[in-house]
């Protein structure tokens, strides 16, 4: 059996919860649900627009209210670590990354040697938080630690390393900073000894990110959280031997791609154009449909980079573009700020992709979503200031006066 491209789509979209607007509106359960269907929930400071991790969810969800996510946090339903990246996590897997922590395998950097450096500076923050109960990284007074990560000051170095090494969780966030306490007071349950062995990890993060991805080549999944991409081809064949997983063949592609059989329904209802993409929306640069851009380029097309990080005279589309997805398809960027004082939804700069089509369905379309992450964000007045194609700016101011959001 073989699925075309577009029907492949239409699957991850399905499976990333894209596919169509939101059933119903909103709930703080909806919030987890969302995350847990992403299996991961990227953190991000930027907010320009939105902090990346509750665009992510209003791409999926709409009109919600962001402090859901933070009450999450602060209910233990999720904990923080290094999953993709920095990420919100539902709590249920708290055994999957404490053993990541226990093998030295977070993906991006071992802490013990650090901690070990830093024994006595590492002892102090630990008492202090013993003793005084959660504490953010503000509520100390180090000085920083010059050629660090982000220059950060040195306790806050330390307040990282221990939450990475697991003897501190995150219990909650004040204006997005983080409150760190001991793991033993936020999971005063917890025994090393539930934790699965690195075998069985590995294993469940290779499942889960099919599942997650809702269809995947072997080269997509070691990115999804960020695990040894080193023999990832060979283990996919033999769980797919071992019946595990689903195989499948795009045309144009010389690998097969892989799926969960708890997305088996999805597949027939791709099989048979019953998976139908009928969603609009603004993505977040770090949002699981687009994070991994050799991903983006072969799946959807779209190349994308995201330009906050080069430097001005280099960006071509905008400090902190938004990929505009349009039914199936990645259709064009979107640079845009938040005026929030103002009251104020400014777009610098719109462009389309090179051969989309300027239909009325797809300029309708993006008004409205402009219109409601606008009356998410209340910033009410939404101004487009330049565009290519060069018309669309003005046909989107124009729609946009006249869209209820």
């Amino acid at each position: 059996m073989t699925l075309s491209q577009s029907q492949a789509r239409c699957l991850m979209l399905a499976a990333q919860g894209l596919l169509a607007p939101p059933a119903a509106p909103a709930t703080p359960e909806t919030v987890l649900e969302a995350i847990r269907q992403m299996g991961v929930l990227q953190i991000d400071t930027i907010h320009v627009v939105a902090r990346s991790p509750y665009l992510v969810l209003w791409s999926r969800l709409g009109d919600y209210q962001p402090a859901w996510l933070d009450a999450l946090l602060s209910q233990t339903r999720l904990f923080e670590h290094w999953a993709h990246a920095a990420c919100f996590i539902p709590i249920e897997d708290y055994p999957l990354y404490r053993r990541r922590m226990l093998s030295s395998v977070s993906g991006w950097y071992n802490p013990e040697g650090w901690l070990a450096q830093h024994s006595e500076l590492s002892e102090k923050v630990l008492a202090r938080i013993r003793q005084e109960g959660p504490l953010r990284s503000a509520d100390f007074e180090g000085a920083k630690s010059p050629g660090g990560w982000w220059n950060w000051k040195e306790e806050k170095l330390a307040l990282e390393h221990l939450m990475t090494h697991g003897q501190l969780m995150v219990r909650g966030r004040k204006n997005f900073q983080r409150i760190y306490d001991l793991r033993e007071r936020v999971l005063p349950a917890w025994e090393d000894s539930q934790t699965p062995n690195v075998e069985e990890m590995r294993r469940t993060y290779l499942l889960r990110a099919v599942r997650c991805l809702g269809l995947a080549r072997a080269g997509w999944t070691a990115d999804y959280f960020r695990i040894a991409k080193t023999g990832v081809a060979k283990e996919l064949a033999t769980l797919a031997g071992q019946g595990a997983l689903l195989t499948e063949s795009v045309p144009g592609w010389d690998d097969p791609v892989f799926i969960h059989p708890q997305n088996a329904s999805l597949l027939q209802q791709a099989r048979t154009g019953q998976l139908t993409a009928s969603r609009t929306t603004l993505l977040s640069p770090f949002d699981p449909l687009v994070w991994d851009r050799q991903r983006a380029r072969e799946l959807f097309q779209f190349d994308y980079t995201i330009e906050c990080y080069l430097p001005q005279q280099k960006r071509r589309y905008g400090y902190f573009s938004l990929p505009i997805l349009h039914r199936d398809a990645l259709v064009g960027r979107l640079d845009a700020k938040a005026q929030r004082a103002q009251g104020v939804f400014e777009v610098r700069n719109v462009v389309l992709e090179p051969g989309v089509s300027l239909t009325a369905e797809l300029s309708r379309e993006l008004a409205q979503a402009l219109r409601a992450c606008a009356h998410w964000h209340k910033t009410p007045q939404v101004t487009v200031q330049r565009s290519e194609p060069a018309g669309l700016a003005e046909l989107l101011n124009d729609l946009v006066k006249n869209t209820v959001p």
